[in-house]
């Protein structure tokens, strides 16, 4: 592939993921905290990451990919607790400090790890149970009304998007355990602390990423299923089925929750 229609398709593919950020992004203003978390923790900037992958790769690959992503997951459960928590005294620069730094350092340490995928469920199981009892005191807020900027989607999309290339381009070069690691950076959950915490205030910001916890548990079950159905369905039906399972837990939780 010449450098042009290089450029050209990750083009494409950042225009394509910008534009689900943007539509997934107004569905989470305009609901309370539970169904924005539920918004949040669907797979906007991993699962363009893992369709573009797919693109480029064969199952095994992908289900390698998965379940490392499945351990970054836990990480991820953690960074929403750790904000949550910070959060409640103080500002959005400590807050979310303390959050990205635990991931970073509980990413690197499961990149010591050879993981199976029993073992990398256990941890989830364990860690989310964990988090989703610290978190209960955090989940429940007044969500003041804000008022949007012209920069907030743009931002959100950008940060997103320069995730999808960054996964994207180097995945060749740092193989499954890296890629599937980076597709499970939170830029997502980052975006919407560096929005909503100045405006709204940390109390508000915290019920929004202690909800996420919930909703990571379903994604868990999304990445588990990828994992599993990559090489006997197919790359396709798996990241299909994968975004169903993401789509019906969270949709099950809001509707029970309300």
């Amino acid at each position: 592939m010449d450098s042009s229609a290089f450029w050209l398709g990750l083009a494409a593919k950042l225009a394509v993921t910008a534009a689900f950020v943007v539509g997934a992004s107004r569905a989470a203003e305009s609901a309370g905290p539970l169904v924005g978390a539920m918004v949040a923790t669907l797979p906007i900037a991993a699962g363009p990451a893992y369709v573009f992958i797919a693109l480029d790769h064969d199952a095994g690959f992908i289900a390698a990919s998965a379940l490392a992503s499945l351990a970054a997951n836990a990480a991820n459960i953690v960074f929403c607790t750790v904000h949550a928590a910070v959060a409640q005294s103080r500002g959005m620069a400590a807050s979310l400090a303390a959050a990205l730094g635990s991931w970073i350092v509980l990413a690197i340490a499961a990149r010591a790890v050879g993981w199976t995928l029993p073992y990398a469920i256990l941890l989830n199981v364990a860690v989310w149970a964990i988090c989703l009892t610290i978190g209960r005191k955090f989940r429940v807020a007044r969500m003041p009304s804000t008022v949007r900027r012209w920069y907030d989607l743009p931002l959100r999309a950008g940060m997103v998007a320069a995730l999808v290339a960054v996964v994207v381009g180097l995945s060749a070069r740092l193989g499954p355990a890296v890629t599937g690691t980076l597709a499970l950076f939170p830029i997502v959950l980052i975006s919407l602390v560096l929005i909503f915490q100045p405006r709204i205030g940390g109390a508000a910001t915290a019920a929004l990423t202690a909800n996420a916890v919930i909703g990571l548990g379903g994604f868990a079950a999304a990445l588990v299923v990828l994992q599993v159905a990559a090489a006997p369905l197919g790359v396709p039906a798996a990241l299909v089925l994968a975004l169903a399972v993401s789509m019906g837990c969270n949709f099950a939780v809001a509707t029970a929750r309300r």
